[in-house]
């Protein structure tokens, strides 16, 4: 049986969203998360839990 894909949606004026059955997070520091399902990365750079978004893109008025 083979993995799934990651799949990879950039929301319009909001966060990336990614999709995957299982993939590793590298994070600036150099530590890894192993996530699965879904999770969305802060495209704004105003989120405080960065690379995650906390929806900081709807406050700011984020377009991209």
């Amino acid at each position: 049986m083979s993995a799934m894909p990651v799949k990879i949606t950039v929301i319009p004026n909001g966060p990336a969203q990614v999709e995957a059955e299982k993939f590793e997070i590298t994070l600036t520091d150099g530590s890894t998360e192993v996530k699965e399902g879904q999770i969305w990365l802060c495209r704004c750079g105003k989120s405080k839990i960065k690379p995650y978004c906390d929806g900081q893109h709807k406050t700011e008025g984020f377009e991209g």
